[in-house]
C-alpha cells in the first residue's frame, strides 16, 4: 500500500493506493481528511484464469484499511467496464453497504459484449449499479466535490473523477515513462484517448494524477500534470494529436489481449456479479470462440 496524504491548502483529499501484482492494477481508497467520508475505486476482486478460482485478497485489504481507519465509505466507483480484472464492486457493497456506480455508457458497453458472448441477458442492464453517472455531474464526499468526467478511448465509457487536487484518471495516462494506456478494445479510440489525456493534462499542474496499470519492477501510481506535460513519452508537450494517434496505434497492433479480458467482462458487465449458479450449484464463464484477431 502507498499513502498520499491531503495537502495543507485548498480542496485535497487523503489517498491510499493498493497494487495487485498479478493484473498490474491499481486500487484506490480516496477519502475526505475531515469527515472520513470515502470513496473506493476500481477495487479488485482476484481471479486465477488456469484454475478458474475467485477469492477476496485484495478487496479484503481494503475492508482491514477502511475500518482500521474508521471510515464511511459512501460510494463504491469504478472507472470502466475493466478488461484485465474482475471488479470486487458487488463483494464489497455486501460487506459495507454502500452504493455502486460507474458511467451511464456502460449500457453501450454492455451492448456489445452481449452479442460477443451471446448472452442477452448482458443487454441493457442499469440495475447492476445504483447509479449511473453522465459526464458532468458531480456529488460529496464529506466536504469534497467530486465531478465525473467522460474519458473515452480506451473504452467507450471510461469515466474520470476529479476530487480537489486528484484525479482518477484509470486507463488513460500510464506513468510518464510508460506513456498511455491501449485504445483497441471495442469500441476504443487512440483520437479519443488523445481528447481525454488532453482534458487531463489541461487541469492545473500540481493536480495529482492516479492511474489505473503499472507493470513495472517498483510499480508507482501518481505523477502530477506537470511531469506528464513535461516528461511523458506519449503526450508530453510538443507532441502532436497526429503522433499520439500514429504510435498509439501501431504499439496496440502488437499487443495481445488480456490473459483474464473474455472472463472478466462478463462479470464486469454486471457490475462485479459472478455468473448465477444453477441448481446444483455450477457457475459457468462463457468464452466466445474466433471473435478476435491474434495480434500482427
Amino acid at each position: 500500500m502507498q499513502t498520499f496524504p491531503h495537502r495543507l491548502t485548498g480542496n485535497s483529499p487523503d489517498v491510499a493506493a493498493f497494487y495487485d501484482a498479478d493484473t498490474g492494477s491499481w486500487q484506490y481508497v480516496v477519502s475526505d481528511p475531515e469527515t472520513g467520508q470515502a470513496a473506493i475505486i476500481d477495487p479488485v476482486l482476484n481471479f486465477d484464469p488456469k484454475a478458474g478460482a475467485t477469492w477476496t485478497a485484495c478487496a479484503d485489504a481494503i475492508l482491514d484499511y477502511v475500518r482500521d481507519r474508521a471510515l464511511t465509505v459512501a460510494w463504491i466507483l469504478d472507472t470502466h467496464p475493466h478488461a484485465d480484472h474482475f471488479s470486487a464492486a458487488h463483494y464489497l457493497k455486501g460487506k459495507l453497504g454502500a452504493p455502486t456506480a460507474i458511467g451511464a455508457k456502460v449500457l453501450q458497453v454492455q451492448e456489445i459484449w452481449a452479442d460477443l458472448y451471446a448472452d442477452g441477458s448482458l443487454k441493457d442492464r442499469p440495475d447492476f449499479w445504483d447509479r449511473m453517472w453522465q459526464d458532468g455531474e458531480s456529488f460529496a464526499l464529506g466536504n469534497l466535490s467530486v465531478q465525473v468526467r467522460l474519458s473515452t478511448g480506451h473504452t467507450l465509457a471510461s469515466v474520470s473523477y476529479l476530487i480537489g487536487d486528484a484525479i482518477f484518471a484509470h486507463d488513460t495516462l500510464m506513468m510518464p515513462g510508460s506513456g498511455s494506456s491501449r485504445a483497441d478494445f471495442p469500441g476504443g479510440s487512440a483520437a479519443e484517448l488523445w481528447e481525454t489525456i488532453r482534458m487531463i493534462l489541461d487541469l492545473p499542474g500540481e493536480t495529482r494524477v492516479f492511474i489505473g496499470h503499472d507493470y513495472g519492477d517498483e510499480p508507482a501510481c501518481m505523477a502530477t500534470v506537470a511531469e506528464h506535460r513535461a516528461s511523458n513519452k506519449h503526450v508530453k508537450d510538443g507532441i502532436t494529436r497526429e503522433e499520439f494517434i500514429r504510435t498509439r496505434e501501431a504499439r496496440d497492433a502488437t499487443l495481445s489481449l488480456p490473459d483474464r479480458m473474455l472472463h472478466a467482462l462478463q462479470v464486469n458487465l454486471r457490475g462485479g456479479r459472478l455468473p448465477e449458479p444453477d441448481a446444483k450449484g455450477r457457475a459457468v464463464l462463457r468464452v466466445p470462440l474466433n471473435r478476435f484477431a491474434t495480434p500482427e
